[in-house]
């Protein structure tokens, strides 16, 4: 299966227009709240109708503004699964997965198949209980069983753990892994959350104000992220307005540095570096900074530091392992940081 989608739709404070491509691969969306990735979502489900534009799964076409194309969900065979799980308040959870499979006109194939997805996801002790009446993990178990019994062609995750605690969150993406390895279509997954987004997709795509601001591997889009939105988004809490100095130096403005860049970066607005990639004592771009906080996280030391002469700059982050910095904690000492370490933005 593949995805392609070109679309424009006008949401009033922005203008939607997401441009991307995606095979047989999980893609995440990843983008602050309010950003369009769930509202793509429900243009590719036919929920929501773009301006103008392409959507096409698989070489079959759901929409195209210039030739009059706009199936219905139900013609479009999107499996898109909310928030918030939809399922039918008034439903018990074996009448919200028979929903699901009413394609299947043969009573008892769709019978047959109904009692061997709700084991498949252990759930058919659950049968005559209500939403309300279970859990947020046991719902998104049925949830997912509803749309996986209907034979989708693509499958869309909004959020899919937003409604779970961080324990719970951690053993259903165990689950949804496997799910989503043997559907073995394409997935788009929408999120916020940088350390789900790296564990369950292939690639992403970094949204801001509606548009693509990067795409590539995950891998790729971690280790350079292009923009100053998309280093936020994948977690770089260091980053600073640069001002281009002679001999490929430039003047971190905000942290009251110069460094020096080894890269060609024509269109570098901003630098960036991840707090676990500073680096003690001497070497590239090294300087002396003055402890300003050190924050106690459950497993590391976050050390606030600001270089020696630049009292009003803004202070870097440092994480380290708790141990290392009890090893070494000073009032004042040398960091450096390494070239190929830098983050360089638009």
């Amino acid at each position: 299966m593949s995805i392609f989608v070109d679309i424009e739709k006008s949401l009033g404070s922005f203008d939607l227009k997401m441009k991307f491509e995606a095979g047989n691969e999980t893609l995440a969306l990843l983008g602050a709240s309010g950003c369009g990735k769930s509202m793509t979502l429900k243009c590719i489900a036919g929920i929501e109708r773009p301006d103008k534009g392409r959507i096409v799964v698989d070489d079959v076409v759901l929409f195209d503004s210039e030739k009059h194309i706009d199936l219905s969900p139900q013609e479009r065979h999107v499996g898109l699964m909310f928030q918030n799980y939809a399922l039918f308040p008034n439903m018990t959870v074996l009448q919200n997965i028979r929903a699901g499979a009413k394609r299947e006109r043969n009573k008892a194939k769709r019978d047959a198949s109904v009692r061997q997805i709700m084991e498949s996801f252990k759930i058919s002790e659950l049968a005559g209980r209500y939403p309300s009446q279970i859990s947020g993990g046991q719902q998104q178990r049925v949830a997912m069983a509803r749309i996986l019994i209907s034979a989708p062609n693509i499958l869309l995750l909004d959020e899919p753990f937003s409604a779970l605690d961080s324990h719970l969150r951690f053993h259903m993406e165990q689950e949804v892994r496997k799910v989503i390895h043997d559907f073995g279509k394409t997935v788009l997954m929408v999120s916020h959350d940088r350390d789900e987004v790296f564990r369950m997709s292939d690639s992403i795509a970094v949204i801001n104000n509606g548009c693509v601001e990067a795409f590539g591997s995950k891998e790729n889009v971690f280790s350079n992220p292009e923009t100053k939105t998309g280093a936020m988004l994948t977690g770089c809490k260091n980053i600073s307005r640069v001002e281009k100095l002679e001999n490929g130096r430039v003047y971190a403005a905000d942290w009251g540095v110069e460094l020096n860049i080894s890269r060609d970066m024509p269109d570098m607005k901003y630098v960036g570096i991840r707090m676990h990639y500073v680096r003690l004592g001497k070497g590239e771009n090294a300087f002396r900074c003055s402890v300003v906080e050190e924050i106690e996280n459950p497993f590391s030391f976050t050390v606030m530091l600001r270089p020696v002469g630049a009292d009003k700059g803004v202070p870097i982050g440092w994480e380290m392992d708790k141990e290392a910095w009890r090893s070494i904690r000073s009032e004042e000492l040398e960091v450096c940081f390494p070239d190929e370490s830098l983050l360089l933005l638009k």
